[in-house]
């Protein structure tokens, strides 16, 4: 049986998806230069989470390498996201969707791999086919998308791909910071009753 991912790994990378889905939700500019920034933000936080968790309580073998690879990518991703707050919304898309493949790719194969090994492994194949559709998701919005309506409040407004893509990036947040938190407290009630029975077992045999 492989080991799971500690509880509080989970809800470490809950919280800035949390934190940033709140502040899309209530920010009225949905730009590119907002979506690189918070992007940023999570991915070097969320890395760093994963790149710690790899080479201090993975185990040796393939959920060692793979979580320090998707933890390393992750950071990478968000140093250059804050390098180049600037680049644009086709620069945004390119590095939110490339990002978000290639991280959902190595966490889904991860869960699924795991599959009977792990207790992990249902909350890799959750969080990996979530970022992996983010990905399709973005790339699905027209790049030169732009549609004027008239808001509840009479007041005409544009929706545009730079809103559509960063709304995305907010709801998926939203999502993946609920499931998380419920994933990490799941582990953390999972792993209480068998540490008693181990701590118990010892004082029995120490005992006898």
């Amino acid at each position: 049986m492989e080991a799971a991912t500690p509880w509080y790994v989970p809800l470490a990378r809950a919280v800035p998806a949390l934190v940033l889905a709140a502040v899309i939700t209530f920010t009225a500019d949905h730009s590119a230069p907002l979506g690189l920034l918070t992007l940023g933000i999570f991915a070097v936080i969320a890395g760093a989470v994963l790149t710690a968790s790899a080479l201090r309580f993975g185990a040796k073998g393939v959920v060692r390498t793979v979580t320090f690879a998707q933890g390393i990518i992750t950071v990478l991703a968000g140093i250059v996201s804050l390098a180049l707050p600037a680049a644009g919304l086709p620069f945004f898309v390119f590095l939110l969707t490339a990002f978000a493949a290639i991280t959902g790719f190595l966490e889904l194969y991860l869960g699924l791999r795991s599959r009977g090994k792990s207790s992990s492994s249902r909350d890799w194949v959750f969080v990996g086919g979530l970022t992996a559709l983010l990905a399709i998701a973005v790339l699905l919005v027209p790049p030169e998308f732009s549609q004027s309506f008239t808001g509840p409040d009479d007041v005409k407004r544009v929706l545009t791909a730079s809103v559509i893509v960063v709304g995305a990036l907010g709801a998926y947040w939203a999502i993946l910071g609920v499931y998380l938190v419920i994933a990490g407290l799941s582990l953390r009630w999972a792993t209480t009753p068998a540490a008693a029975s181990a701590v118990a077992s010892a004082s029995a045999e120490k005992g006898a």
